[in-house]
């Protein structure tokens, strides 16, 4: 109530204010972010192997298990790994924990790779590393 009973007797005061207010608006926007969505650190990598003519149960054994066992002993701080094999495709996910080096473990990750692709049956090509980030999903 009392600022009613101010407004009344000043009201050359709020009109002044109002007008700054309005002229204050432009700079406000122009400043202020316009990203929809914040950046969400999730530290994943993805590892897909492909190997064309592979049952489900081959790529787990060949290439999805020797890629999980090599990378154990040379990546630093995994948390867990994940896998998926389908005809022909294994998709390795690899967890990291909270506040890793992403670059670093995707760095350790590719020289791996490289060095497994030799113990991969002949004619398999290094596989595709990609870097998990939430913000790239499309959201229906």
């Amino acid at each position: 109530m009392w600022i009613v009973q101010l407004a009344l007797r000043r009201p050359y005061t709020f009109i002044v204010l109002a007008l700054l207010i309005l002229l204050a608006t432009p700079f406000v926007l122009l400043r202020m972010a316009t990203d929809i969505f914040p950046e969400i650190d999730i530290p994943v990598i993805s590892i897909i192997w492909n190997y064309n003519g592979l049952p489900a149960s081959e790529m787990a054994d060949r290439m999805a298990a020797v890629s999980e066992r090599g990378l154990t002993t040379v990546v630093n701080d995994i948390e867990h790994i994940e896998s998926t094999s389908l005809n022909g495709i294994s998709i390795v996910k690899l967890f990291f924990q909270p506040g890793a080096n992403i670059q670093t473990a995707i760095a350790q990750v590719v020289s791996a790779s490289q060095a497994h692709t030799r113990q991969m049956p002949p004619g398999t090509t290094p596989p595709m590393i990609i870097k998990y980030s939430a913000s790239s999903i499309p959201i229906l």
